[in-house]
C-alpha cells in the first residue's frame, strides 16, 4: 500500500507552514509524504534545502503535478483562492477535486497573518462538504470577525440575505447571550454557543471536543451562496 500523500498548495515565500503541517501530521501517521507545490521557480529552489525523505518542493498550480501522476490524499491551500476573482473559484475547486485520491479532501482556507482566524471551506471529490471557522478564543470579541477571512467564495456574500450572513449574525447574537459563562473560560462560552447555534437548527458536526478549540462546522449548504 502507498504511503498517503499530503500537499500545502501554494506555501509561499518560504516553506514554513509545509515542514510544520509535516512534522504535526508525522505524530499521527508517520509514514506520510509532505508536498509542498508553489508556482514560483525561485521558491520552490530555495526550499529544496529543507527537503527530506519525507518532505519534498515541487513546482506547479492547481493541476498538483504529483510524482508518477499520483493522487492526493488531503490538499491544503491557504491564503491562495484569495488572490482571485470569486468567478473563478468553481473552476479551481473542480480542477484540484480531480487531484484527490477517493475519500480524499481538499482544504480551501483563509487565515489572518498568525493564524488566530480562519475559515475553510472542506471538499471532497464530489464537491464542498462543510465549512469552518476556527478562532483563538483567549481574546476574541466577537465571532463576526471571521468576516475578514472568508473564503474568496463567501467572503464577498457576508451581506443581507445571504444564508453566510445570518450565520454570523447568529453567532455573534448567541456569543453574547453566553457571556455569562466567561467566567469559566472562553472555551465554556464557545461551547454553549456552538450547542445554542445546533439546537437552533444550524447543521452543525463535530462534538464538545471540537467544539472547544474555537471551532464551529457546519454543513456546506447552510451556507453556500444564493444563486
Amino acid at each position: 500500500m502507498l504511503d498517503p500523500i499530503v500537499v500545502d498548495l501554494g506555501y509561499g515565500a518560504l516553506p514554513h507552514t509545509t515542514l510544520e503541517l509535516a512534522d504535526r501530521l508525522a505524530r499521527v501517521k508517520p509514514g506520510l509524504r509532505v508536498i509542498g507545490i508553489e508556482i514560483d521557480p525561485e521558491r520552490v529552489a530555495s526550499a529544496q534545502a529543507s527537503a527530506t525523505d519525507r518532505v519534498s518542493f515541487i513546482r506547479g498550480g492547481f493541476e498538483i503535478p504529483l510524482p508518477d501522476n499520483r493522487t492526493a490524499d488531503v490538499i491544503r491551500a491557504f491564503n491562495v483562492l484569495r488572490q482571485y476573482d470569486e468567478p473563478e473559484v468553481a473552476d479551481i475547486w473542480a480542477r484540484v477535486q480531480k487531484r484527490l485520491s477517493p475519500g480524499g479532501i481538499f482544504l480551501d482556507g483563509t487565515c489572518d497573518e498568525i493564524g488566530r482566524v480562519a475559515t475553510w471551506v472542506s471538499l471532497g471529490v464530489n464537491g464542498p462538504e462543510s465549512f469552518t471557522v476556527a478562532m483563538r478564543l483567549a481574546e476574541l470579541e466577537s465571532p463576526s470577525i471571521a468576516a475578514e477571512r472568508l473564503v474568496k467564495a463567501l467572503i464577498h456574500r457576508n451581506v443581507d440575505g445571504e444564508p453566510i450572513h445570518r450565520f454570523l449574525a447568529e453567532l455573534d447574537r448567541h456569543w453574547t447571550v453566553s457571556a455569562p459563562l466567561q467566567v469559566y473560560s472562553p472555551s465554556q462560552r464557545w461551547i454553549a454557543t456552538v450547542r445554542a447555534m445546533k439546537e437552533s437548527g444550524w447543521p452543525v458536526q463535530g462534538t464538545a471536543a471540537a467544539w472547544r478549540l474555537g471551532e464551529i462546522t457546519v454543513d456546506w449548504d447552510a451556507v453556500a451562496p444564493l444563486r
